[in-house]
């Protein structure tokens, strides 16, 4: 048995591992990559391994970097099916599409200036209907219930308490070639017990082997109490010196909970009732999704359902489901809060209220979310004074906010109490979903603290499961990090991706006499350029 990280491996988001058992391969996640734009160029490279091989995708929940390249998996050969709970597949039916809506427009801009410069025209990842394609695959399984994904893997979907329906995924391994059965599980992403709506995440009794996430691996975040009257206050500020305030937010799960305090903090007399927009067309559509699946949700928000009050609703929220009217709010300079997304400013209407309000010493942007390196949102929240918004310099004179306390990821405490639960400790445990250095912390800590023997596995690298675990494919297994310019970064993982899939291709092709001298005569070609690169490298 063996498990490749093909993303998720020293950087946030890519999620994405191939379990090969032998008799088949599965993954578990297959996210988009999300930050910089070397990071994004990945998604554009080709799979390491051949799609039509995959037998199943096994889906902790539906946000895009563990979701978004499902539909690039499908529209390249992988006919098997999507495994997530109910609640991830109502979500994924918006979220996918929306996704392709955004590569096509995305490539469409850039198409714009190709054109100009008489370049070639660039196609987009995929397309909203290879995505809506792609979603007759999902099928649906409650919680708590052992499915069986295929002969010889069976898994158990445990509440992760990160989003609605998102999981933990236990996975029993159990194949004639192994000596015995072996369980897997992989936390996807955790929540925070201060979160509301979504219930606490599930302890587990027993692992061979964990992966776990390790988004704030280094940090502690406020108390629950602290984030709403944080937020109440900066409410109070505007209602009596003026100013709008705009949270840039996650259209699902993290305006709903912003929707939830906002609902609290009227229903208790805290702040005085105001408009609120919710200016995102798929965050709307979550909220009715999410209102569609309240038997999920936690115990406070179950009570104050009992009695009659709909803790995602409450006067004065209005949603915007037109851009003429999204276009109308930039007219309006005080007294209100505008929700609206993408969460890390890199796309959507959220760009068009931050140039409108960036500049006004009034206005209040709330962060109340993880920024990751090389976003707009990254930029504001690390102290930038100016800021490039649709080609335009806008100077930073808004109050900046950033309430980790909302974050839906738990912080070191909550992973370590979650690792610490088990009965039985874990043969090994690798510490995924992180940047390298907040995981390199994180897996430090779970080895002082715990006595848990922790790695933090590196993109393309194989773990083989046996007797003894081996571990292979990354020239840096094993070493201590080294820091590359992200050009070479880039570069060096093309060419370890290239070799891969050159790998499974060959593997999988009967070559003719004359096709294999075609071959070999072509890898002494890239052979002579490697050597050549490497001799300039030492010179």
């Amino acid at each position: 048995m063996k498990i490749q990280f093909i993303g998720g491996a020293r950087t946030v988001t890519g999620s994405c591992y191939v379990l090969d058992t032998g008799r088949h391969k599965i993954l578990i996640d297959c996210g988009m990559f999300q930050g910089n734009k070397e990071l994004e160029q990945w998604n554009e490279q080709s799979f390491p391994f051949n799609p039509g091989e995959i037998a199943a995708v096994v889906l902790t929940h539906a946000h895009i970097d563990h979701s978004g390249l499902i539909p690039k998996l499908c529209k390249q050969g992988f006919s098997g099916p999507i495994i997530a709970t109910h609640s991830t597949v109502d979500l994924c039916s918006i979220m996918l599409p929306d996704s392709g809506h955004i590569q096509e427009a995305e490539a469409e801009w850039y198409n714009r200036k190709r054109r100009r410069r008489g370049r070639p025209q660039m196609k987009p990842l995929y397309t909203e209907k290879d995505a809506r394609y792609c979603l007759s695959q999902f099928q649906g399984i409650p919680y708590d219930q052992c499915t069986q994904v295929v002969p010889g893997i069976t898994i158990r979907m445990r509440d992760a308490g990160h989003i609605l329906g998102s999981a933990i995924i236990e996975m029993w391994v159990n194949t004639p070639e192994m000596d015995s059965a072996c369980k897997l599980v992989f936390s996807g992403d955790l929540g925070s017990k201060q979160q509301a709506i979504v219930k606490d995440p599930a302890f587990i009794d027993e692992a061979d082997y964990v992966f776990i996430e390790s988004t704030y691996g280094d940090r502690l975040h406020g108390e629950r109490v602290d984030r709403g009257e944080i937020l109440g206050g900066i409410v109070q500020t505007i209602q009596k010196q003026g100013g709008n305030i705009i949270i840039p937010s996650f259209s699902v799960g993290r305006t709903q909970e912003i929707i939830y305090e906002l609902s609290k903090l009227l229903h208790e007399g805290k702040i005085a009732p105001l408009p609120v927009f919710i200016d995102s067309p798929l965050a709307i559509e979550a909220t009715r999704i999410f209102r569609r699946n309240q038997e999920v949700f936690d115990e406070e928000s179950q009570q104050y359902l009992r009695q009659g009050m709909d803790p995602l609703s409450f006067p004065g929220l209005q949603f915007v489901e037109t851009v003429e009217k999204s276009q109308r709010l930039n007219r309006v300079v005080s007294g209100t809060i505008i929700i609206s997304s993408s969460g890390m400013c890199e796309a959507g209407r959220i760009k068009h209220h931050l140039k409108h309000h960036l500049w006004r010493p009034k206005s209040h942007i709330v962060f109340v979310g993880y920024q990751a390196q090389g976003t707009l949102g990254r930029r504001i929240v690390d102290g930038a004074r100016r800021v490039r918004i649709f080609g335009e310099d806008i100077n930073v004179l808004a109050h900046i906010h950033n309430i980790e306390g909302f974050s839906a990821h738990a912080d070191q405490a909550g992973l370590l109490e979650w690792l610490a639960s088990f009965t039985y400790k874990p043969k090994k445990v690798f510490i995924v979903h992180g940047e390298e250095a907040v995981s390199l912390h994180f897996a430090k800590t779970v080895s002082e603290t715990l006595g848990l023997d922790a790695h933090v596995p590196y993109r393309f690298e194989t773990v083989t499961y046996g007797e003894a675990i081996e571990i292979t494919g990354h020239a840096s297994a094993g070493k201590e990090p080294v820091k590359l310019p992200d050009g070479l970064e880039y570069a060096l993982e093309s060419v370890t991706l290239a070799s891969l899939e050159l790998q499974n291709v060959l593997q999988s092709q009967a070559l003719s006499p004359a096709q294999k001298q075609e071959v070999l005569e072509r890898l002494a070609v890239c052979v002579e350029a490697l050597e050549q690169s490497a001799q300039d490298c030492e010179e």
